[in-house]
């Protein structure tokens, strides 16, 4: 990493919305940013929708209002997609 390239901070959020990336790629909403290709694996899609749900589950009275808001939604909104994608 160059001095002039952002630091990227580990952070709730960022976590969050990569297990979300992959979920969405999973269910072949978005491209794999690697190989440009959109594939299907319903079963990878459900694992990283589960593993938002363990997240959510252990973190519970551990997050901020923002936090809990943004994991809610992200959850809402990915499995709405999975049962619209089946």
């Amino acid at each position: 990493m160059t001095s002039s390239e952002p630091k990227l901070e580990a952070t709730f959020s960022l976590l969050t919305m990569s297990i979300a990336s992959n979920a969405m790629m999973a269910m072949g909403l978005t491209p794999d940013p690697q190989t440009g290709k959109t594939e299907t694996d319903k079963n990878m899609a459900r694992f990283n929708i589960d593993l938002l749900v363990m997240l959510k589950e252990k973190t519970k009275s551990n997050l901020s209002s923002e936090e809990n808001g943004l994991i809610d939604h992200v959850l809402q909104d990915l499995q709405m997609k999975f049962i619209q994608t089946k």
